[in-house]
């Protein structure tokens, strides 16, 4: 018996461990990330500057990634929900530069035509900045630009409210 609770709690110091190694190599809160200007899905630009006042639900995530194609249409439906109370849903592609415009475009075409307007071409200097080394890999900024979350894996629609909620209150 008490090699067993010695092994359990020998775990949970290990899961703890891993969680915040994991959290420790991601942009902490309360920082400011590199301005950035990327290219937009269908053209144009946008530039990090340009959504200051707004709270933003910055995602990384490519075509290629089962759980951000699970996760893909809770944001999307999200995002739209939260717009009015001052939420900007930006959808930062990681897809290879050199398929990144035809692989995104078949996948809004084909699986979700109402992500279009979020996606961004994110590269990899962006990537390095946010210290994206999964996918999916999700930030809240708040309306001055500064960091007030980070998580990296897939969540579910009512994770991803609690933390949109705890984003936007003032």
């Amino acid at each position: 018996m008490l090699v067993l609770t010695a092994l359990f709690g020998l775990g949970g110091l290990v899961y703890l461990g891993v969680t915040e190694a994991q959290r420790s190599k991601m942009v902490p809160e309360g920082a400011r990330p590199m301005s950035f200007q990327l290219g937009r899905y269908g053209g144009g630009t946008l530039a990090l500057e340009d959504l200051r006042g707004k709270v933003v639900m910055l995602d990384f995530w490519a075509t290629w990634c089962p759980p951000c194609q699970e996760e893909m249409p809770a944001l999307v439906k999200l995002a739209k929900e939260y717009e009015s109370q001052g939420l900007v849903f930006v959808a930062a592609s990681r897809d290879d530069d050199d398929v990144k415009e035809e692989v995104v475009d078949q996948f809004v075409k084909r699986f979700l035509p109402e992500l279009g307007p979020y996606v961004v071409y994110a590269n990899d200097d962006v990537a390095r900045a946010f210290k994206v080394e999964a996918l999916p890999t999700l930030y809240f900024l708040d309306r001055e630009g500064k960091v007030t979350d980070a998580v990296r894996g897939m969540m579910s629609e009512a994770a991803l409210r609690k933390r949109i909620e705890r984003a936007l209150k003032p």
